[in-house]
C-alpha cells in the first residue's frame, strides 16, 4: 500500500506538471524562442568573428552553430528549472502543493516527485530544439540523440534543484522573477556554453575562473561530449556533487521542523 501511494503521488505528479505544460503554450514556445535567437541571429554573426580551435570532444574544425548548441540546450533546462520553482512558489501557497506538502508523505520524496516531474517536460523541450537545430545544419552522431538522454537527466536534475532551493526562500511570487534574474543570466553568461574556456581566458582569467567553477559549465560540458558519444568524467562528478549539494538543501530548507519555512512561517509548518 505505501509503495502505492507513492507511485500514485509520482504520476499525479507528472501527469499534472504534463498537463500545464500543453495546457500553457505559450510557456513551451517560449522557451524555444531564446535558443533559437541565438542559433539563427546571433551564432550567424559570431561564425564570421569568432574563430573556433579543434577541441574535445570535436574532431575537426566546426561552425559556431555546433558549439553553441549544447549550452542552448543547457540555458532550455536552466529556464525550465527556474520556471518549474516559480510554479512552486505559487503551489506551495494556494496550488496542489499546499495540500501535498501536509499529507502523510515525506517531504523529500514529493519534492523529488517535482523535480522529476519537471525534468521531463525540460527534455520534452530540449528535443524539438534539437530537432529544429538538425534544419539549421547542427547534425551530431545519430547515436548522440540517444547517449545524451542520461547526461539530460542528470543536469536537469541539478539545475531543477538548484530552483528549488531557491525557491525555498521566497515566500512570494514577486520576488522571484527578480532572483531568477540574478541567478540565470550569470550562471548563462559566465560559462562555455557561448565561448570555450580558453577564449574566455584570452580576455580575463579571472572570469575564466569563474566559468570553470561554474555548475551550469559543468552541465554544458556534460550535455557537449555526451552529445558527440564522449564522456566528461569530470563534469560528470562535478554535476553529481552539485545536485547533491542543491537537492540536499531545497530537502532541509523545506523541512518543517529545521528549514527556513519553520523559522519564517507557512505551510511547512503544518506538516
Amino acid at each position: 500500500m505505501n509503495a502505492t501511494l507513492h507511485w500514485r503521488c509520482l504520476r499525479a505528479v507528472i501527469v499534472r506538471e504534463g498537463l500545464r505544460f500543453v495546457h500553457q503554450r505559450e510557456r513551451f514556445f517560449a522557451a524555444l524562442v531564446r535558443p533559437l535567437v541565438w542559433l539563427a541571429i546571433f551564432a550567424v554573426g559570431f561564425r564570421a568573428v569568432l574563430g573556433l580551435s579543434i577541441i574535445p570532444p570535436y574532431e575537426t574544425y566546426i561552425l559556431y552553430e555546433d558549439y553553441v548548441t549544447p549550452g542552448l540546450v543547457a540555458m532550455i533546462q536552466l529556464f525550465n528549472g527556474m520556471q518549474s520553482s516559480l510554479s512552486m512558489v505559487y503551489d506551495r501557497e494556494m496550488g496542489s502543493m499546499k495540500t501535498l506538502l501536509v499529507s502523510p508523505l515525506p517531504r523529500w520524496y514529493l519534492l523529488v516527485c517535482k523535480l522529476l516531474a519537471g525534468v521531463l517536460v525540460s527534455i520534452a523541450q530540449v528535443y524539438v530544439f534539437l530537432a529544429i537545430a538538425w534544419f539549421w545544419g547542427v547534425q551530431p552522431p545519430e547515436l548522440g540523440y540517444l547517449a545524451v538522454l542520461p547526461a539530460l537527466v542528470l543536469s536537469g536534475l541539478m539545475l531543477g534543484a538548484l530552483g528549488l532551493l531557491l525557491s525555498s526562500f521566497i515566500r512570494q511570487l514577486e520576488n522571484f522573477a527578480g532572483v531568477m534574474n540574478f541567478v540565470i543570466f550569470p550562471m548563462f553568461f559566465a560559462s562555455s556554453a557561448l565561448y570555450p574556456l580558453w577564449r574566455i581566458r584570452e580576455g580575463s582569467p579571472t572570469l575564466a575562473w569563474i566559468a570553470g567553477i561554474n555548475p551550469f559549465t559543468q552541465a554544458v560540458e556534460l550535455i557537449r561530449f555526451a552529445l558527440y558519444l564522449q564522456f566528461n568524467g569530470p563534469a560528470f562528478l562535478a554535476v553529481a556533487a552539485c545536485l547533491a549539494l542543491f537537492l540536499g538543501g531545497a530537502i532541509l530548507a523545506y523541512d518543517p521542523g529545521r528549514g527556513f519555512w519553520a523559522r519564517r512561517g507557512g505551510p511547512a509548518e503544518q506538516g
